[in-house]
């Protein structure tokens, strides 16, 4: 993956982050808001390690999959929707919720 997946999706990766960084905290995370060099100068401040240690663990970090819960947040979603608009037939709408299809609820026995 590259830092721009992580900048655009950050909240997402919260979670993932602090898997890895166990010391990171949510607060400060908001702050950074997805800002690469203020993570790394986070990391370095609560880790204690040296800023070229962290920018190598944050390559190692990067080579990984975006983690599912990036990959399933909303914000991502409807990105990776609005992208699919290149398939859409002219006329339609990407965002359309596709009622005339049915409703797979009503094959369901109640």
């Amino acid at each position: 993956m590259k830092w721009h997946h992580v900048q655009e999706n950050w909240a997402a990766f919260y979670e993932a982050i602090i898997d890895k960084w166990p010391e990171a905290e949510d607060t400060e995370l908001d702050e950074i808001d997805g800002d690469q060099r203020a993570f790394v100068a986070y990391l370095v401040e609560v880790t204690g390690q040296e800023p070229a240690e962290i920018r190598e663990e944050l390559r190692e970090w990067l080579v990984g999959e975006i983690p599912s819960d990036v990959v399933m947040d909303p914000v991502h979603d409807n990105h990776s929707i609005a992208l699919s608009s290149k398939f859409v037939n002219e006329g339609e709408d990407e965002f359309s919720d596709d009622a005339r299809f049915g409703d797979d609820d009503s094959d369901k026995e109640s």
